[in-house]
């Protein structure tokens, strides 16, 4: 495995199941984190996340300047877990960044890494169609992200009940 995204609903162990995968490599590890910890609830998850990784691991926040985290650290560890690309995508919205532009310049950088990287995203489409317009676009632009980053990766697993399901 080089580039693996690992999909799934809430809940669904796609971050374990991605932190194992990253795990099984030698050597320095970079969670690179894209959540804001804007209320306690989020900070409480933040710091669990944290414990439940352990020493092994350096973290690097980036809400916004995803594919520029990747570059940076890649040349200084030897295994990337990017947690995760829905959370980023709500923050390139809501900061009114060029959804498609991000999207296109972590393609780019994905298809560049030549460390063992995998990225989680939820997939929100499986639902209803939502009844407001920023619902819809988060839904249209996550789905239209992760065919994006599928497409830059060897591997793409999906999560249910944390069952891993291959799907490429």
């Amino acid at each position: 495995m080089n580039r693996l995204l690992v999909l799934g609903g809430a809940r669904s162990g796609k971050s374990r199941y991605a932190q194992q995968r990253i795990e099984a490599f030698d050597g320095k590890l970079v969670y690179i984190a894209t959540a804001q910890a804007l209320d306690q609830e989020m900070a409480d998850r933040v710091a669990q996340h944290q414990a439940d990784r352990g020493g092994r691991w350096r973290t690097v926040e980036a809400p916004i300047d995803l594919p520029d985290a990747i570059q940076q650290t890649g040349a200084s560890c030897d295994a990337i877990l990017v947690d995760c690309l829905t959370l980023w995508l709500s923050n390139l919205i809501l900061a009114g960044h060029d959804v498609a532009v991000a999207t296109s310049a972590l393609h780019t950088i994905l298809a560049d890494c030549s460390i063992p990287i995998a990225l989680v995203a939820n997939e929100v489409g499986l639902g209803i169609v939502p009844e407001n317009g920023l619902a819809r676009r988060f839904r249209d632009e996550a789905g239209r992200l992760n065919q994006t980053v599928a497409s830059a990766c060897e591997e793409v697993s999906f999560l249910a009940a944390g069952l891993a399901i291959r799907l490429k």
